[in-house]
Formats: C-alpha cells, structure tokens, sequence
C-alpha cells in the first residue's frame, strides 16, 4: 500500500479515462466535469468509479454511503479522481418469504451488469466497490473480474448482535421464533420483544451468513484489504479500511496488478477453504462458480466441494455454532482464521493479493490468539472436514448442496418419504399448519433458477421447522436455494431443476428419499426404467412471467452446477475493458 504522501504519475494514454478527457475533440466531455468542480489537475489524473450498494431498504447497506466517502478521500489522497456511483441492491432479509425472493438472485446480475456499464460508459481506469448484502457482495467482484481494471472490495460490515433474554441473537433468530409463536412455543408479546432488539445497529446480518461468508471469501481472494471484512459497520475503523482501499487501488494501478493476477485457480481455492472452514453459506458455491466464470476459470460446484471435503471446520460460528462475525473481529478478524488454515497446510501462500503482496506475507505476522474458541488450530478442529459439503446422485446428477456445521453422527443420514411441493409459499402453509409427519422428506421444486425463475432462498420454511422443534426429525431438498442463515438437514441446489426436467420435477409424494452427507449422496429409490417412464410423462410448465426482469432471467440463465450466469463469461470475449 503506498504512503500518504506517494503520487505516482501516470501515462494517460495507456488507460479507458483517455477516452474522454485527452485531445481537443474531448473538449464538451471535459465541460461536463468542470461543471461538477473538477480543476485541470483532477482531470488529468486517473478516474476511479467508486461504487457502493447504499440504500435504506435494511441496515446491510445503510452505511455504505459514508464509507464511500472515504474510499474517495483514499483515492485522492493517492493521486486518483474518485467519481462515486450507487448500484442497486435487494436485501434478503426483506425479500425473503414471498415473491420478492425471485429478485435477489437476479440482483447479483444485474448489479455487474450495471456496474460494468457504468464503468465502460464513463471510461473510468480503476474500481473501489463497497457491497452490504448478500448478492451485492459477488455482484460486485464478478463485476471486477469482468472489466479487469484495478479493484479493491469493501465489504461494509457486520451488524453488531442482539441482545434477548441474557443471549445474544441475530435475525435468524427472529425467523426461527415464527415458527415457535406458530407451534405455541412463544407468545405474540415474546416474539414482538424479539423483534425489537435483534438488529441493534447498521450492518449485514451476523452470523456466518451470506454476506459475511462472501466477505470472508474477499479477503481469502485477494481481491480486499487483509482484515477489512471482519469490522462491524458501526465501527469508524471501517472508514479508516475504505480510506487504505482508496489508495490501495491507486497503488495497484500505479503497479499494473488487476483482479485476474489476483483470482486464480489457487485463490478460488483459498476461497472455498474459508467458506468450509467457517461453515459458512451454501450460497458460496454458487457465488464462488460465477466470479470464476468472469476470469475465464473451471470452478464449479464440483471443484468447490473437492476443497469442502478436504477441509477441516475450525470456526464456530452460527448458525450452526455458536459465535457471530462481532466474536471473529474481537479475536483479530479474517486474517486468524486464514492463518490457521496456512498454518495447517490448507492455504495457498504464494497468491497474490490487493496490497501487492501474497498471502503469506500478509499473514506473517498474525498470531492465532490462545484462550479462545472462536477459532481453533486445525489440530483441534471441530470436525476433519467442511461445514458445508456437495452431494450427488441420481436425484442429483448434477449436485446438491447441504450445510452440516453443527451436525454430527447419526444427523449425517436421513431416509424418509417424499412429501412434494411446486413452490415455497404452500410448503410454508403446511409446516404453518404442521400437516407433515417426524420422517417427511418435504421437497420443494420449480424453485430454481429458471423455474422460479429467480432460485429463491427457503429460509422463512427451514427456520419455521427449526423453530417449531423439528430439527432432525424432517428433512427439506429443493432445486431453490437456502438461506447462509439456514440449519439442519436442508439440502438446495438439486441439478438440474424440476423446470428443465430433472429428476426433483419426477417425484412423487411417498417415493423414498436418501440423504447421506458422509457418503456424499442424495438418491431416490426408484430403478432407471421407473425415471425414465415418468420424465417421458413429463411436461414442461410455464411461469407466471411473460415479460420483464424475471422473464429475460429465466430465459438466459445456466444451471446451479456452474453457477446460475446469465452470458458466455471470459473465455468467450473479444476483448478487455481495461484494455480498450
């Protein structure tokens, strides 16, 4: 990272800002940017669009305007002329349980898309992107690989925890005591206290989630500042963080050193190993396919549970364990769990990363801190391997995902029936009404990415069971997607979905499910000849979406398998942005 005073010059001519602010045919370009106040000086200078997903949908992204702020004052301070841009974001927390579900996997695409539009529509030479939620976060680093200009990701913090009742708590706890007030566990009045106290301040959701494991998995690519994913949002260290990553990406420019030096193979492996180890979302073997996908890298949902299964789960985090990303920041941050897995012999050392450094280097000096349990030596972990692991069989020939973080032994099978619904909201009305039986396969299909279309997290159903006491005791597959937040025996991502054909979309109620997470495999006991009469009786369905978003959605995107993306990806382009 360069020193505050350290302003490289830099050679116009080599980067996209030339476009529009170089020559005597530039000049109504150039009156548009004194019209905002620029000198001669900061249009000479490089441009660096400095994104973030700041709205006031939820606390995730409210903070996000002000640590962009900083991130330019970094850039500035550094020799760059930040130009701050906002993207969209949908936020989980509200869109789960209904229809608005159907956008947040869609919002993953469309924030690289705009991203990427922005930045080749106004020629800027470098990207610092501030991200809160859960599909902003990947939104925006495919983004970064896509254009290949020099980047640096923030992501904006943890929300700090809550406090009910002498236990700390997050909002998933608020889900799973729906499910209680239904079963009469817990009373209105209880649950309105919940509610009332489980988010106490800005920041994402807390525990290991989606947004917290997707901002592990920057610091374990490279692609952020060692440390900075860790920093509650509430917390003015974070401003300090977005101000290093604004001179960090004058740093990286100054050095030629882009997104596609730093995400390799090795650092996508880094990635998972962090994911694995920290039980974190299943939603990252989505995520992590697709970032590779814009380098033009091999890394499906395969590749990504080869490292779950060859990692050891070190980190006790909810929801299957005990702590939140608050307890990971107070016993140093990302950068202890990454230097248990180096010293283990799990990581790569030699990758590169956004400082100009690798890996090790960064991690050379960090400690793994005694007397704590929030993170454990390899030598005394939880269990020898991932919390999360890939499934396969012939009810999943293209693969399936289930978090195991917190389950052991006996909990590691299930066998059951089938009981099959074409989509969430009536699989919720009967676990509302506890129509299901202790033993039930409950399956939930048409969900997944162009069958939904849109592959909606099943977090209000999983957490209603949970909350109702039946953990362990039903077991829940879908060709959706599950909440980072969800636990127990929740198996997502079945390939290829029930809308292309799959074997989910050939259940039925009665037919024998296996699950098995130590031998890998999820099967139905029915012969070939039996799935192959009934996908012959099969008919395609249409959506209830003729047009629009969702409509151009379902009609462009690829399996789960390889990551749910919407275009052919890297090794299928012409050309480079930051080479243009």
């Amino acid at each position: 990272m360069p020193d505050d005073a350290f302003k490289p010059v830099f050679d116009k001519s080599r980067l996209p800002s030339r476009h529009t602010t170089v020559g005597p045919e530039r000049a109504p370009h150039r009156s548009f940017l004194y019209a905002m106040g620029l000198t001669t000086e900061q249009i000479a200078q490089p441009l660096v669009g400095v994104v973030s997903t700041w709205n006031e949908a939820a606390p995730c992204n409210i903070a996000l305007g002000r640590q962009a702020q900083a991130a330019k004052r970094g850039v500035a301070e550094a020799g760059g002329t930040p130009r701050e841009f906002t993207t969209i974001t949908v936020t989980d927390g509200i869109a789960m349980g209904h229809d608005g579900m159907k956008s947040s996997l869609v919002s993953r695409e469309v924030i690289a898309d705009s991203v990427e539009l922005s930045m080749r529509g106004h020629c800027y030479d470098a990207l610092v992107g501030l991200a809160g939620c859960d599909k902003s976060l990947p939104g925006i680093m495919m983004a970064m690989l896509r254009l290949n200009v020099p980047a640096v990701f923030l992501y904006g913090g943890s929300i700090l925890p809550g406090r009910f009742r002498g236990k700390d708590v997050t909002v998933v706890d608020v889900f799973e005591a729906v499910g209680k007030y239904s079963a009469g566990i817990m009373s209105e009045e209880e649950l309105r206290e919940l509610e009332c106290v489980a988010c106490p301040s800005a920041g994402s959701c807390g525990g290991q989630f989606t947004a917290n494991t997707m901002a592990c998995v920057s610091e374990a690519l490279g692609l952020a500042l060692p440390g900075s994913a860790g920093t509650p949002a509430p917390f003015e260290a974070r401003d300090s963080y977005a101000e290093a990553s604004g001179k960090a990406v004058m740093n990286l420019l100054a050095r030629h050193i882009r997104p596609r030096d730093i995400v390799t193979l090795r650092a996508l492996e880094n990635a998972a190993t962090v994911v694995a180890a920290s039980g974190g979302s299943t939603n990252a073997a989505l995520h992590l396919p697709a970032i590779a996908h814009e380098a033009g890298i091999d890394f499906d949902l395969h590749a990504v549970g080869e490292v779950f299964r060859r990692t050891p789960y070190i980190g006790d985090f909810k929801p299957g364990g005990r702590y939140v990303m608050k307890d990971l920041y107070d016993v140093g941050g990302v950068p202890v769990l990454m230097k248990a897995l180096l010293d283990g012999g799990y990581l790569h050392g030699d990758c590169l990363t956004v400082t100009g450094k690798t890996v090790a280097e960064n991690l050379a000096k960090v400690k793994v801190p005694e007397n704590q349990d929030v993170v454990r030596p390899v030598s005394r972990a939880i269990s020898p391997t991932g919390g999360v692991v890939v499934l396969k069989g012939n009810l999943a020939p293209q693969g399936a995902i289930v978090k195991v973080a917190g389950m052991q032994g006996e909990q590691l099978q299930f066998r059951g029936p089938a009981r099959c619904f074409d989509r969430e909201e009536d699989c919720f009305a009967a676990v509302e009404k506890r129509e299901y039986k202790e033993g039930d396969v409950l399956v939930i299909r048409y969900e997944g990415p162009r069958g939904g279309p849109g592959m909606r997290e099943m977090l209000s159903t999983t957490a209603a069971l949970y909350g109702q006491g039946t953990g362990g005791k039903v077991a829940l597959i879908t060709d959706g997607r599950f909440s980072g937040g969800t636990r127990g025996f929740c198996v997502g991502h079945v390939g290829p979905e029930a809308a292309v054909g799959g074997p989910i979309g050939l259940l039925r109620d009665g037919d024998i499910i296996t699950l098995d997470a130590e031998a890998l495999t999820l099967t139905v006991e029915l012969g070939d000849a039996e799935l192959a009469a009934r996908r012959k009786a099969w008919k395609p369905r249409t959506t209830n979406f003729g047009s629009g978003a969702l409509w151009r959605y379902a009609n462009n995107v690829g399996d789960a398998e390889k990551g749910a993306v919407t275009h052919p990806g890297a090794k299928a382009e012409r050309s480079v942005y930051a080479d243009s």
